[in-house]
């Protein structure tokens, strides 16, 4: 572990980039809207298997490769960037074909029920299609480690912190956009909520395509 106060001060930067909004806050606000605070969780969980990952890839020197290889920074960029905007596409056609009222409350949750590792699945693509995670996680983290104490530990330490973190942060997001679609349910009944987060994930992907190599 690192000192405490090292770690309290890495838990206040984990706070501030969790909770700021990005790709995977939308993807659990619009789940939560669509499907229920629980099925957005499973979205939240994939999304925090991705940071694991993404944390043991940089580990192992994938941001090196990133940040020294044009070609490898350009495939994941364009990679992430085509997967996210594929969800707002995907959102915007949903919305256009959307049944009115009850039923299209049915036939989501319908779905949702018998596929619910699809959503697991997207959370899980989100996180490991956003080449600036990666880049991210190896700018901060080692920031927080001591040098004179094992340095795997630590790193282990960090990585389920900022996990838990991120959980708490797309759960939170998750329980307020139910909270919303209570008080919003003849404007979620219009699918507008749909075009919005799409618009959103369109908007996130174009973005990518602007960021550069480190």
């Amino acid at each position: 572990m690192p000192s405490w106060t090292t770690y309290l001060l890495f838990i206040s930067f984990a706070l501030a980039a969790s909770f700021t909004p990005g790709p995977a806050v939308m993807l659990s606000i619009h789940n939560a809207m669509h499907h229920g605070w629980r099925h957005a969780i499973l979205s939240s969980l994939g999304n925090i298997t991705g940071l694991l990952v993404l944390a043991t890839l940089s580990a192992l020197g994938l941001n090196a490769i990133l940040q020294t290889s044009e070609l490898a920074f350009t495939v994941v960029k364009f990679a992430g960037a085509a997967y996210l905007i594929w969800l707002g596409v995907q959102q915007w056609r949903h919305a256009a074909r959307r049944p009115d009222g009850a039923q299209a409350k049915t036939v989501q949750t319908a779905d949702v029920a018998h596929k619910p590792h699809k959503l697991y699945v997207k959370g899980l693509m989100v996180a490991l299609s956003n080449p600036k995670a990666i880049v991210f996680i190896a700018a901060l983290f080692p920031q927080f480690l001591t040098a004179s104490r094992p340095l795997g530990p630590q790193y282990l330490a960090l990585t389920l912190t900022f996990m838990a973190i991120s959980l708490l942060a797309l759960s939170t997001y998750a329980g307020l956009a139910v909270l919303a679609r209570k008080r919003l349910s003849i404007w979620f009944a219009s699918g507008w909520p749909q075009r919005v987060s799409g618009s959103v994930f369109c908007a996130f992907g174009l973005s990518l395509l602007r960021l550069s190599r480190p």
